[in-house]
């Protein structure tokens, strides 16, 4: 009996241990497993980015194509690997290696194969071709089989059928496609490249003339990654695709003096600069232009063309260029539109600052306004924006997001009035004359038609014959608001502003308080101090007509009739 029962403890004591060992084995064996995996994923990326630090293609790793993509060495199907940038190539993750060795990326410079004129041969990429893409032989559709198939030229963006494909192909000339006169040739900076060794600098004569054709434009893209919504890093790879690389520039990277200096080796006043970014970026490309006008390199100032990636835009709305971009219109097409661009002028001002005080031994502030400068609840909305994005940066990836900030604090604002009787804290002088200011809690001086993110603020609601605003006149529209709640009404027509009036000088006097003041979006809280603008310089823009709206096109209209009295009077 007592054997039994010593027998029946021991069963009992073995199965609770093994009930033990079993819920250990459950516990920890999906947590060595994941361990492991994690381990073998940091090490297989450590592996890829070492790949990519060394490679001559500028990879960009993805965990899943979003379109049908086969490897292009192995010709499988994939899902997670990686492409080029530059030239397009797509791999596999277990290809990467091979691909590096198999396949030259984009050469930016290479040695010319046809004499003095500059030529170079096709450089083809097989498979993954564009969709809706066309055979340059039979003109049919390629790409429409589900597997590697067809050619496509990394520079001309010509494709064709894999039996289309002959010897005489391989070797024919490039022409560079529709962007030839966008695209700086390899062999034109090789042969710049050549010239710099022997220090030799009259490009023109020896290079330019022979190499280039009249119609060149070559145009320069500067890219913001920071901008608005984030698109920057998507446009550069695409830019770099369809140009040479070294004409694309991540302003996050380099700063635009440096990548402006590029202008120097190209032709003399032929040179356009597309800005992907906000009315800042903007601002900071032509303070970088006004820098070679000072280091004398005038005739190599490019025209600026913009691409609206910020949260307001106002400037490029102004120019034609659309209020927002958000990937709706082809890279292509955008090049396209900076080619047909037509060249104006914008006016640039100097906004000084100037403290009181009796013992006040700082130097005055100075400041380059392009858009608008003002005081009052729109600089307060742009200063609550402002300190609340520099404490939660990953916020704000979002332009609907922004906009939605600047409604609460616009919101918020109706409710406080801030800012309220500004005309008993500030006086105005328009040309020398003192302005008596009525009941008022903004004032915003206009150097271009649109402000606070698409409004006609001078013209309003229309009803009165105003002239137009317009950005090359050298005059500046100064105009008056009651409040944020009076600045919504404005923008969506159901009011006018205060109209002051138009003037070539404005001084502003704050007298004893502390105000809200910016300039092109740039904020701060001001002191008493004197603000003076006066006129600095003009910008050389390239103009879109392709985007008008019918605000627009009378503003266009109307100016274009002013332009011809003006000629008629001189």
């Amino acid at each position: 009996m007592e054997g039994t029962e010593s027998r029946g403890g021991i069963s009992s004591v073995v199965a609770n241990w093994s009930l033990v060992f079993w819920t250990l084995c459950s516990v920890t064996l999906p947590v060595l497993i994941t361990l492991w995996c994690s381990f073998q994923r940091s090490r297989r990326q450590v592996l890829i980015r070492d790949i990519f630090r060394k490679s001559k293609h500028d990879w960009r790793y993805t965990d899943l194509f979003g379109q049908p993509s086969y490897c292009c060495v192995c010709a499988q199907h994939i899902l997670q690997g990686a492409f080029c940038d530059c030239c397009g190539l797509r791999v596999s993750e277990g290809c990467l290696k091979k691909a590096d060795q198999l396949f030259l990326c984009k050469e930016i410079m290479m040695r010319s194969s046809g004499g003095a004129h500059g030529s170079m041969p096709h450089h083809w990429i097989r498979g993954n071709v564009p969709l809706c893409s066309w055979c340059v032989v039979c003109r049919q559709l390629c790409g429409t089989q589900p597997k590697l198939c067809d050619y496509r030229c990394v520079w001309c963006q010509y494709t064709v059928h894999d039996e289309c494909m002959m010897d005489c192909l391989k070797t024919e000339e490039c022409t560079f496609g529709e962007f030839r006169d966008l695209i700086i040739p390899p062999y034109y900076l090789s042969t710049i490249n050549q010239m710099r060794k022997e220090k030799r600098t009259d490009y023109e004569k020896v290079i330019v003339a022979p190499y280039c054709r009249k119609a060149w434009m070559p145009v320069i893209v500067l890219a913001n990654t920071r901008s608005g919504n984030n698109m920057g890093e998507t446009l550069l790879g695409e830019f770099k695709r369809l140009l040479n690389p070294v004409q694309v520039f991540d302003l996050s990277k380099i700063t635009p003096a440096k990548a402006l200096q590029l202008c120097t080796l190209l032709p003399c006043n032929a040179v356009r600069v597309l800005v992907c970014g906000g009315d800042g970026t903007v601002g900071w490309v032509l303070d970088a232009i006004d820098e070679m006008k000072i280091k004398g390199q005038e005739r190599y100032i490019p025209q600026v063309a913009v691409l609206p990636l910020g949260t307001g835009n106002d400037l490029s709305n102004t120019l034609g260029w659309g209020a927002g971009y958000a990937g709706e219109v082809p890279a292509e097409q955008i090049l396209l539109n900076v080619m047909e661009a037509d060249g104006i002028k914008l006016d640039r001002w100097k906004v000084q600052v100037t403290n009181k005080g009796y013992y006040n031994l700082r130097k005055p502030k100075v400041f380059t306004m392009n858009n608008y400068f003002s005081v009052g609840p729109d600089a307060l909305m742009a200063l609550n924006f402002h300190a609340h994005r520099e404490k939660t940066p990953s916020l704000f990836s979002s332009r609907i997001i922004n906009k939605a900030v600047y409604f609460f604090y616009g919101t918020k604002d109706c409710l406080v009035q801030e800012c309220k009787d500004l005309n008993k804290k500030v006086e105005l002088e328009l040309d020398g004359e003192r302005i008596e200011l009525p009941n008022l809690e903004g004032i915003i001086v206009l150097n271009i038609g649109y402000w606070g993110g698409g409004c006609r603020l001078w013209e309003g609601m229309g009803d009165e014959p105003y002239p137009l605003a317009r950005h090359d006149d050298g005059l500046l529209e100064v105009v008056g608001v009651h409040g944020s709640f009076h600045c919504a009404q404005i923008q969506v027509k159901l009011a006018n502003p205060v109209r002051l009036g138009q003037a070539h000088t404005v001084r502003l006097i704050l007298k004893n308080s502390k105000m809200p003041m910016q300039v092109d979006g740039e904020p701060w809280a001001q002191g008493p101090c004197t603000v003076t603008i006066t006129h600095k310089t003009h910008a050389l823009m390239l103009y879109h007509s392709g985007e008008q709206t019918d605000d627009d096109a009378s503003s266009m209209s109307e100016q274009d009739h002013a332009r011809e009295q003006t000629d008629e009077d001189v």
